[in-house]
């Protein structure tokens, strides 16, 4: 047997002025064929899955190239078409092939490529043929196309969010494109569209809950694998929007059938029933302070300044609403932010200079500040842990206002775990407030030694509210815009 795989990914926000071409790709992550570290990253599991089990399975396994650029704006046409066909080249020279095995994200938007993984996927399908077993994780904020459903025998999405989940998954990817190829089962998808945005966490009820029960249901009563697809909301393409996809033994209708029986649950939820309550900033500082405990600080989530949704991570409305509160021991990070960690790395550590910093990507980020800061900490390169792989930030440093700690790095990047600020000297036992840069894939590294999480609504840029987007491209009718069809 004969086994393909690579991976091609970004999170397009079409609404972001952050600009991506094959260079931010080539900086990000870029492995040719064969260079894949022995560690996954968020959208590459499957690479490593798939070398991992090639000799106990006994199949010969072609790399292809594994590349991943920072969630931002649009892809270039040259940058996403030269990277496509780079793989698809690859893919042509290892034919024939019993199984292609693909790690994508499934919101990447390129100009004039609104669905840029079914194009990859249709163009695999035709190159290997019809009797090739096609697999694709996708990342669960995706945009679920009638062209990846059609194009692939597999599709199997991460459950958890926080992603703490990408190499599970991409191992059960591998293990049931193994068992296709062998005929040991035949997958057969349904998908049921939600008709709107329905996204929930797995670090709270209902959605904790509700993705236990749908792991128990794979492997049982003909159930091969269930995902939910939440959706992108901060894209303007048509399949924009949650989508249940269930992938069952030969039988489309029991498939079928049980989607709609998940969306419909997932939609009884309501617009705002699996959502935490969202702080405006001074608001959220007074919560935090009213929870937080000796050695334990309160973890404020800035959602909506979050690199990992495709904006820049520089906003500075966080640090003005801390610099209010003199008193509190506080700390924020990472803000994206590269000249103003250059000239703290030229000053040194324990120098004190004026320095103007975040605040400078777009009239969203609000206003750059002006201070005299001190700088407590630098490092030639920021690299933190993220479930299962590593994540650089790039040149780093750490400046200190009173009694405000703040992470400057060169990187666009979530604050994924406490070394972005444990690593450049930042004692978050000391502090009261703690504001991390992150959506909700902070939760499981922060939460352990957190007093509580709550979450921020800091007023963007990324588009927090569907109901204002000015969406061009999407289905009507589209919740929240019309009354969901099915409620």
């Amino acid at each position: 047997m004969r086994v393909f795989v690579a991976s091609l990914a970004t999170e397009t926000n079409t609404f972001a002025p952050l600009f991506v071409d094959r260079s931010a790709f080539e900086a990000a992550f870029y492995c040719p064929p064969g260079t894949h570290p022995e560690t996954p990253t968020l959208c590459s599991a499957p690479v490593v899955a798939a070398r991992r089990r090639a000799a106990s399975e006994g199949y010969t396994l072609i790399e292809g190239t594994a590349t991943w650029a920072e969630p931002a704006g649009l892809v270039s046409r040259e940058g996403y078409e030269s990277l496509r066909d780079e793989i698809l080249s690859q893919l042509r020279e290892a034919l024939p092939v019993d199984i292609v095995l693909l790690g994508l994200h499934g919101a990447m938007v390129a100009r004039d490529y609104d669905d840029c993984e079914g194009d990859l996927m249709a163009r695999a399908r035709a190159l290997a043929g019809p009797d090739c077993v096609i697999g694709a994780e996708l990342d669960m904020h995706c945009h679920l196309t009638t062209e990846m459903v059609d194009a692939a025998d597999v599709i199997i999405a991460f459950k958890e969010f926080p992603h703490t989940d990408f190499l599970d998954r991409a191992e059960d990817l591998l293990e049931l494109c193994l068992r296709t190829a062998r005929a040991q089962v035949k997958p057969v998808s349904a998908v049921f569209d939600c008709r709107g945005i329905a996204s929930f966490m797995t670090s709270r009820e209902p959605g904790r809950s509700f993705v236990d029960r749908i792991k128990a249901m794979e492997g049982r009563d003909g159930i091969l694998s269930i995902s939910v697809a939440h959706g992108f909301q901060a894209a303007d393409v048509a399949d924009v929007g949650t989508k249940v996809l269930v992938i069952a033994d030969r039988d489309a209708g029991k498939a079928a059938a049980l989607a709609k029986t998940l969306g419909l649950e997932i939609l009884r939820w309501g617009p705002s029933g699996a959502a935490p309550k969202h702080y405006k900033p001074d608001e959220g500082i007074e919560a935090a302070l009213a929870l937080a405990q000796d050695g334990r600080p309160v973890i404020l989530a800035d959602r909506w300044d979050n690199p990992g949704g495709g904006v820049a991570g520089d906003s500075s409305v966080m640090v003005e609403a801390l610099l209010r509160r003199p008193e509190v021991p506080a700390a924020i990070g990472a803000l994206w932010d590269p000249v103003a960690v250059s000239l703290c790395r030229a000053a040194g550590v324990g120098a004190e200079i004026s320095l103007r910093f975040a605040g400078k990507a777009a009239p969203s980020s609000g206003r750059p500040i002006d201070a005299t800061v001190l700088v407590t900490g630098t490092t030639s390169e920021l690299v933190v842990p993220f479930a299962q792989s590593w994540v650089s930030l790039g040149p780093a440093a750490a400046i200190r206002i009173g009694a405000l700690d703040i992470v400057l790095a060169s990187t666009r990047a979530q604050t994924f775990s406490p070394p972005v600020f444990t690593n450049l000297g930042i004692d978050l036992a000391a502090k009261r407030v703690v504001v991390v840069k992150s959506s909700n894939h902070f939760h499981a590294a922060f939460a352990p030694i957190a007093a509580s999480v709550l979450y921020l609504d800091s007023g963007g840029p990324y588009p927090p509210d569907a109901s204002k987007i000015a969406y061009t491209k999407i289905r009507r009718p589209f919740s929240p815009l019309d009354p969901n069809p099915w409620l």
